[in-house]
């Protein structure tokens, strides 16, 4: 006889349910496309559930992703400082250079 095992299968979750619901602000700020053409273009920037994340790219102005290598312990002293610190780093480099 062939023992039953418990069913360790775990329910369907549907997605829409924990999607967040789409505020005004959301749908006037939105890209619209249809088939990959865009019919509307963005006039705003939501991040992820509808929440700003940091400051929105200024156009013509983005900053780019670059990979730098740093002494361990330049990279603590600007870490040590909390949140925002690539951005100090970004700052000393401008003194730095002059600009």
């Amino acid at each position: 006889m062939i023992a039953s095992k418990p069913n360790t299968e775990a329910p369907w979750l549907d997605p829409a349910d924990d999607a967040p619901e789409l505020t005004d602000e959301m749908l006037d700020i939105a890209e619209f496309s249809i088939a990959g053409k865009v019919i509307r273009p963005a006039t705003g920037y939501l991040g992820p559930n509808g929440v700003v994340r940091g400051r929105p790219p200024v156009r013509g102005h983005t900053k780019r992703q670059v990979t730098l290598r740093l002494d361990p312990d330049v990279l603590d002293r600007f870490r040590e400082g909390g949140p925002g610190w690539q951005g100090r780093i970004n700052e000393a480099l401008r003194k730095a250079v002059g600009l």
